[in-house]
């Protein structure tokens, strides 16, 4: 059994300060049930889970979990790095959603794509910002460092800020990173985030910043030529530079290469530009002058892509003003690696039911999730010491980094009968009286309005 995985064991039970043992059982239940976890009741028929479904959740409504320990515990783990040995880390956005649980607080608007008639929706649930590492190459596999729910009513770009930023320290602390002699950690963005205001936020760590843009973005390099002899305020933009019509602008680098999957790919970018900003939205209590955030522009157009012949550009915004043309490919193919972050969310809600229990309050979903970010660390630590099972209509891998998550799992029991257990054996209990009979429940349950924050809640 992997060393890595015995410390991560006991150091996971280290930070269950509250219903330890039914925690950690029911972690386990999860690692060891067959087949997808489809009701939160069914794990506690699990083998490793020697407690009744009482105690199961009776330990998601009254455990504790130490979080600050479990980041800790989470960022000392082996962490994947690129071939330049940069740490790549991407951040996203995965909903709970609760759109049937009126009693439930703290739920949350959710901007959910592709129901319905494939239109995008608002629906209510508790969304969670993720981080996680990402490997080179094709694979299914993430290390997932942080999560964090959104509190109604936050400012999402300075709450992602920081995330980051404490995530950034620990790395440093568990040294994992040492500022000016690693190279700096790069931080991978879908649509949807602020780059440039998160660019400005982050700009005094050690980390460099790559997000997709919409194509129909305006963009300003810095004013050239000597000032205006008529005097008045220096120019701070140059001339205007639009996304579509970026052929009028010739770009800085220029890069090509084949791909396996794609076939050939073109890169081009332009250096120096930024955004023009204006004091509304996240920069309306900017105080001072308004700042000028430069960055590298990039631009990827490949020949195909699968399932679709004739696919559109690609944009990029790097927080660096200078890319070379040898860290353009770098930067894009780490870009791509972003989608496997993707595969990570499918086996949470699909594999480890991340979004089957039915729980009342956003604590015990929080306690939930960080259980299922125990559970999917130690299959990642165990990927290279399990034995495939495969079944017969599976193709067969030949190195052991090729396992999936859920293949990882289904022989993770084998692992699990030689791990060292720190759970206590259960204690013979008898269950409670419950309620007297004929009697009613006279307190009605709160509904409380979805997307308000309420007295209780501050907004970031």
């Amino acid at each position: 059994m992997s060393g890595d995985l015995s410390q991560f064991r006991r150091e996971f039970y280290q930070c269950l300060t509250a219903r330890a043992d039914a925690l950690f059982e029911l972690c386990d239940a999860v690692l060891c049930q067959d087949g997808p976890v489809t009701s939160l009741v069914e794990l506690s028929l699990a083998g490793p889970h020697r407690r009744g479904h009482g105690a199961l959740y009776d330990g998601l409504a009254a455990g504790r979990v130490d979080i600050s320990r479990l980041r800790r515990s989470l960022t000392a783990t082996p962490l994947p790095r690129h071939e330049s040995g940069a740490i790549v880390l991407a951040v996203d956005m995965s909903p709970w959603l609760r759109p049937d649980a009126q009693t439930s607080p703290a739920r949350s608007h959710c901007h959910v794509s592709g129901r319905g008639n494939s239109n995008n929706q608002l629906i209510p649930g508790w969304p969670y910002s993720f981080i996680a590492a990402l490997e080179p190459g094709r694979t299914s596999w993430t290390a997932i460092l942080d999560v964090e729910r959104v509190p109604r009513g936050t400012d999402l770009t300075v709450m992602t800020a920081n995330q980051i930023r404490a995530l950034v320290q620990r790395l440093s602390q568990a040294q994992q990173h040492t500022a000016g002699l690693d190279p700096n950690i790069l931080i991978v963005f879908d649509a949807g985030y602020d780059i440039t205001r998160l660019a400005w936020l982050l700009a005094d760590l050690p980390v460099d910043l790559l997000g997709r843009i919409r194509s129909d973005r305006v963009y300003y390099p810095l004013p050239e030529g000597p000032p205006n002899p008529r005097g008045g305020h220096p120019a701070r933009h140059g001339t205007q530079f639009k996304l579509i019509h970026a052929h009028t602008r010739t770009p800085d680098t220029d890069t090509e290469s084949d791909t396996s999957r794609y076939g050939r790919a073109r890169a081009v970018s332009w250096n120096e530009l930024h955004q023009r900003l204006y004091r509304r939205a996240g920069w309306a209590s900017h105080e001072g002058r308004l700042p000028i955030v430069n960055g590298t522009v990039i631009r990827l157009t490949v020949d195909h892509l699968p399932g679709e012949r004739s696919p559109k550009p690609l944009w990029l915004w790097h927080s660096r003003a200078h890319t070379p043309s040898q860290d353009i490919d770098r930067l894009w193919r780490a870009y791509l690696r972003r989608f496997d972050l993707e595969h990570t969310f499918r086996f949470l809600k699909q594999t480890l039911g991340w979004t089957r229990p039915r729980v009342r309050t956003p604590d015990q979903g929080d306690r939930w999730t960080w259980l299922l970010i125990a559970a999917s660390t130690q299959l990642r630590l165990a990927r290279y010491h399990v034995t495939d099972l495969r079944r017969p209509w599976e193709k067969p891998v030949t190195q052991p980094h090729q396992l999936s998550p859920a293949r990882v799992r289904r022989g993770f029991i084998n692992i699990h009968r030689k791990a060292h257990n720190p759970a206590s054996a259960p204690k013979p209990t008898r269950p409670g009286p419950g309620r007297p009979p004929g009697s009613k429940n006279k307190h009605r349950a709160p509904r409380p309005a979805v997307g308000k924050p309420t007295d209780t809640e501050t907004p970031g």
